[in-house]
């Protein structure tokens, strides 16, 4: 039984503060089946990642990242663009010195 997406997100915004990042929902979506983009700021490099869950022919379910830039701008464009597409998608923002993302799933390299 997988968790509703809130309850997800709220790990996942638990999981991040708990180890020095700030984290918060930029876009809330469906509570119990909405898509969710991760986008990680490090501020300090002044670069950007976002990740989107995805499934791998086998079945297995991943995070990937949708736009391979690493620049704020264009990904937010690209989270308009999804949120057109799909009203029902959430966006967490995790800002991180790091730049980590804190997803436990596995994550695919681009």
């Amino acid at each position: 039984m997988l968790l509703s997406t809130d309850i997800w997100v709220s790990a996942l915004i638990r999981r991040a503060e708990l180890s020095g990042a700030f984290a918060m929902i930029i876009r809330k979506g469906d509570a119990r089946a909405g898509a969710v983009l991760v986008k990680a700021l490090n501020r300090p490099q002044g670069t950007a990642r976002l990740y989107a869950e995805a499934t791998r022919l086998d079945g297995e379910r991943v995070w990937m990242q949708p736009a391979l830039s690493d620049k704020e701008p264009d990904l937010d464009a690209y989270i308009e663009r999804a949120a057109r597409v799909d009203p029902d998608v959430w966006v967490v923002e995790i800002d991180d010195r790091e730049g980590r993302h804190f997803l436990t799933e596995p994550v695919d390299k681009a």
